[in-house]
């Protein structure tokens, strides 16, 4: 924001002597002329010679209090640090997420459907950082590297559906890609990853994979990155979609939900992460809004003033001007007193 303001302006009050100033001069003697009446026959022009180191005079002065004023153009400049966490969010995709245990305005959701506005809502919420996802089920895959376009990454968790993957769980797998990615854009300090952690949402066992997700944990650790696992659905047996070979819904059904809360919570705690557990679409958002907290950078913009001092826009012009009137002044021809003698002299 740029603001122009006078550091002085006390000095405009002086502009009030300049017409006294005026009205002194015009009170001076003026030699008589040897013609009678000759001054009624004179109508000096305001253009006139005579009177140019006057307006001059007048000009630089305004121009010179002006500058005394000291006008300045004042910036005021803000500095934000644009310095944000990395954050890989690994999304089991495993047929157990069709499982309707949520809710949505009296209505059975997946869930899938559940969490995914959850996730969109704790991505708009954190403009700085750079986020990036990962979807796992019988094995894992990269959907969106680290990013800071949000706008692109809404669009891909779009397009999230489950059915990419082939079947399973596999836990390890997902959290080893989710931190291998964090290693390719690495900040470090003391042999440790600076600003990043891992988000886990599954509703399952590891039941697939190469890696186990005892195995991730200690890569986890090892790297000093908390990854934050978060249990989906409900306990026990829960409603499930029935379709027919055409993928037409036919029916549902009651099917057994085995999450590993356990395994989950050791994961956790052993990287400085923490368990949640999301049973409905409240202790979901809590979950993630608890997450937001314990791992927000809070930006402290500094703010400070720039200032460009104006004033010798207008002394330049002011000396320039006053020293015109001088050398006017005293050039032969500009006091009128040759004109007298013309006058005499007819």
């Amino acid at each position: 924001m740029k603001a122009f303001v006078l550091h002085d302006p006390l000095w405009f009050l002086a502009l009030a002597v300049l017409p006294l100033l005026v009205w002194l001069r015009t009170r001076r003697r003026v030699s008589v002329l040897v013609v009678p009446f000759a001054a009624a026959w004179h109508r000096p022009s305001l253009a006139s010679a005579s009177r140019w180191p006057v307006g001059l005079a007048l000009t630089g002065l305004v121009l010179l209090i002006g500058a005394l004023a000291r006008p300045q153009r004042v910036e005021d400049k803000r500095e934000v640090r644009s310095q944000g966490y990395d954050i890989m969010l690994a999304i089991d995709l495993s047929s157990s997420m069709y499982a309707e245990d949520y809710e949505k305005g009296g209505e059975r959701i997946n869930r899938l459907q559940a969490i995914k506005p959850i996730i969109q809502a704790f991505i708009e919420q954190r403009p700085s950082d750079r986020i990036g996802i990962v979807l796992f089920s019988g094995r894992a895959y990269t959907m969106a590297p680290l990013t800071t376009d949000h706008d692109w990454l809404a669009a891909q968790l779009e397009r999230v559906k489950i059915g990419l993957i082939e079947d399973g769980t596999a836990i390890g797998d997902g959290l080893g890609v989710a931190l291998t990615r964090l290693e390719q854009a690495k900040r470090e300090s003391g042999g440790k990853r600076q600003g990043a952690f891992v988000v886990l949402l599954t509703d399952g066992a590891n039941n697939r994979g190469a890696l186990s997700p005892a195995q991730a944990a200690d890569i986890a650790k090892a790297r000093g990155i908390p990854i934050y696992t978060i249990g989906a659905g409900r306990d026990g047996r829960v409603p499930f979609p029935v379709v027919d070979e055409q993928g037409r819904r036919v029916g549902t059904r009651l099917v057994n939900s085995d999450l590993d809360e356990g395994a989950l919570r050791e994961l956790a705690e052993s990287t400085h992460g923490k368990f949640f557990r999301a049973f409905d679409v409240g202790t979901a958002e809590a979950a993630f809004k608890a997450i937001d907290r314990a791992q927000k950078i809070e930006f402290q913009s500094k703010s400070y003033l720039i200032t460009t001092e104006l004033f010798v826009w207008l002394a330049a012009p002011a000396a320039t001007l006053l020293l015109a009137a001088a050398l006017l002044s005293r050039a032969p021809g500009s006091t009128g007193a040759p004109a007298r003698s013309r006058l005499a002299t007819a």
